[in-house]
């Protein structure tokens, strides 16, 4: 039997039919909250009982917003790459490893999604997590602490399956940091599915047609 530990960080959880057969972790963008991509589970269409767990990220201050207290998985110290908070996302990391393990069932029907600041953070912990998982989904993100993967990177996941989507618009994380992200991983053996869409930061209806066609081969 597979025990649910506890969290420590609230979450909207949502449940596609009974007796779940797999669930999906979400995490969201900077300054929103686990509501953010609620709306998206009817249009994913799935055909399995799938619970989605939305947590809400802590209350912090964030630098590049003038030290603002919002919801936000690690501080931001500057746009468009330099100095990353490392313990923030080490921490987030924790968070995220603590979710996998309140679900209550095994971590090979998990899968890790995220948006922005979400989305790094789901890149953080799948590709490090000590137990397989079904796969991860990265939208509008970057890998970070990139550094530092190859040497932390987790067997058990090393040939993940890692869905990656990006803007071509984007003004908050150029397409261009997406792809060096992208290419650091298949340096190191992971394959992507890669996609990209004529939009800024943010999700359009084909991104989510794509998402679903991958939960529906790796769930």
């Amino acid at each position: 039997m597979v025990r649910a530990n506890p969290v420590s960080v609230e979450a909207i959880r949502i449940e596609t039919g009974p007796k779940p057969e797999a669930a999906v972790i979400w995490l969201h963008g900077l300054g929103a909250d686990g509501h953010d991509f609620e709306p998206i589970v009817p249009e994913l269409r799935l055909k399995k009982a799938v619970r989605f767990i939305f947590p809400h990220a802590p209350i912090r201050p964030v630098t590049i917003n003038q030290g603002m207290r919002m919801r936000a998985w690690y501080d931001i110290l500057q746009l468009g790459g330099g100095p990353e908070d490392e313990p923030g996302l080490r921490a987030s990391q924790k968070i995220t490893e603590e979710l996998i393990g309140a679900q209550g069932m095994p971590s090979n029907k998990i899968v890790l999604a995220g948006f922005s600041q979400g989305g790094a953070i789901v890149l953080q912990t799948a590709l490090r997590f000590p137990e397989r998982l079904a796969g991860v989904v990265a939208l509008s993100t970057y890998l970070p602490l990139a550094s530092t993967l190859g040497a932390e990177r987790s067997d058990a996941n090393k040939d993940l399956p890692v869905f990656m989507a990006h803007g071509q618009y984007d003004d908050l994380i150029p397409l261009s940091r997406a792809r060096s992200s992208r290419e650091h991983m298949e340096k190191l053996g992971y394959k992507i599915e890669w996609h990209d869409y004529p939009m800024p930061h943010s999700v359009c209806a084909p991104e989510i047609a794509d998402i679903s066609a991958f939960f529906a081969k790796v769930i």
